[in-house]
């Protein structure tokens, strides 16, 4: 049985009477929640301007685990363009990634965590569950570089967490983040209900503890603009949160103006190399497939429009 579907069981047994009793799923993080007071929000068609300047923003993307999770959840197989190509269901090797920011006035922010020490070193340890740990085969995942390894190397104090959403495998390194570090969502992150959560609210929870209130970015919908809203986080133009709902309903990409240029972070908005290059979207792992796809294709169409922009997808190189 594959991952998801034991989670689905797992969520199906814990979950089942209260569904009954007209109970709508679990939310994802009981953690407490407030409106950031970091960032602007502006009209996404302001970062255009800036695009081609260069930015003062030094940016790491680093490998922290390597992994396998099946293909269904990652690219859509019933895409007419992954029948032509003969896709199947089986494991597709991915990558657990965390995103090191150096603002020359702010200071190092992460965007997403990798994976937590205990998960390489003592995993009975780690804030994910053994139930958890059975369910998502963390037998498969080989960890490189755990983020409380890689924080104790830093000459300098992180300022805050940066995530493209709530799931596990996006803040399983929270537990190495020091506690009482500023953690920033897109709204609705950890209100988002499912019954799936029933197998993985306490393992979350876990991975949060310590930390303030999430900060939610606060967004202003734009009903027919690039994305469906933007923050200038640092107000300077350098670094922007683009709120691409459907993975999940706060899903959050990040477009930093680097000293090497302009890169784009997609989060889960599109997982795989194959799925970006062949424009199919992602599949069962996201929570709204139709709204998935319009984020998808908004931000495909930044990217052909702006062929400067360095792409780093949420999974694969």
């Amino acid at each position: 049985m594959r991952p998801r579907n034991i989670a689905l069981s797992i969520a199906a047994i814990l979950g089942g009477s209260l569904a009954a009793a007209g109970v709508v799923g679990f939310a994802a993080s009981s953690h407490a929640t407030q409106k950031s007071a970091l960032g602007v929000a502006r009209p996404a068609k302001d970062l255009l301007a800036l695009l081609e300047q260069p930015g003062p923003v030094e940016l790491e993307t680093v490998n922290s685990a390597d992994w396998a999770v099946e293909r269904s959840g990652l690219i859509n197989l019933s895409h007419p363009t992954s029948k032509s190509a003969g896709l199947t269901d089986g494991d597709e090797p991915i990558q657990v990634y965390f995103h090191a920011l150096r603002h020359p006035r702010y200071g190092l922010f992460i965007v997403d965590t990798g994976v937590e020490k205990a998960l390489r070193d003592a995993p009975e340890q780690s804030a994910m569950s053994g139930l958890v740990r059975s369910a998502m085969h963390m037998e498969k995942l080989k960890v490189n570089a755990p983020l409380g390894e890689w924080l104790a190397k830093q000459g300098q104090p992180l300022k805050g967490v940066f995530l493209t959403h709530l799931h596990l495998d996006h803040v399983t390194g929270m537990v190495d983040v020091p506690a009482g570090t500023p953690v920033y969502t897109g709204p609705g992150e950890a209100s988002a209900r499912m019954f799936l959560n029933a197998a993985v609210k306490g393992s979350t929870d876990r991975a949060l503890e310590g930390k303030p209130a999430l900060s939610e970015w606060a967004y202003q919908a734009e009903a027919n603009g690039l994305f469906d809203g933007a923050v200038d986080i640092f107000g300077d133009g350098s670094v922007w949160a683009l709120w691409v709902p459907g993975h999940t309903p706060g899903s959050t990409a990040y477009l930093v103006r680097s000293t090497k240029g302009p890169v784009l972070l997609t989060g889960d908005a599109s997982h795989t190399r194959w799925g970006w290059e062949h424009d199919v979207e992602p599949g069962t792992f996201t929570a709204d497939g139709p709204r998935g796809v319009e984020s998808f294709k908004k931000l495909r169409a930044f990217a052909t429009a702006h062929p400067n922009v360095d792409v780093r997808l949420g999974h694969q190189h």
